[in-house]
């Protein structure tokens, strides 16, 4: 099982279950006090903002420290993680290229594994 894989999953879980805190955009007013009003409107194409941790630096982490005699599992500053960690909840972005390309099989593939795990439920009832 990839981990990939296991973070999906994880985000279909996070679905029917109460939210927790882990890796969050900041909060309204911390946003709102963090972006002064101004009279300028803002540009249309913003590149999105990566959301940055909603743990401080220094913040025990509760559950990660499994192994006896270790030391507890610590939150590091934002800019200690790489870049592309926070890209990892992002929708993946499927490519419009035409009929036959990589998009189409994509959404092909998928729909399939989709009546697959129907029929399969289906036979159970």
């Amino acid at each position: 099982m990839s981990f990939m894989h296991i973070l999906r999953r994880q985000l279909r879980l996070n679905a029917f279950c109460a939210p927790r805190r882990c890796l969050a955009s900041q909060s309204a007013a911390a946003a709102a006090h963090a972006r002064p009003e101004s009279n300028t409107a803002p540009a249309k194409h913003d590149a999105p903002a990566l959301a940055d941790s909603s743990c401080a630096e220094n913040t025990v982490l509760v559950g990660l420290n499994y192994l006896k005699g270790q030391p507890e599992v610590l939150a590091q500053a934002d800019d200690a993680y790489p870049p592309w960690l926070w890209t990892l909840l992002q929708p993946k972005e499927i490519p419009d290229d035409g009929p036959g390309g990589k998009g189409e099989k994509i959404r092909l593939r998928k729909a399939n594994r989709q009546r697959i795990r129907d029929q399969n439920f289906m036979k159970t009832q």
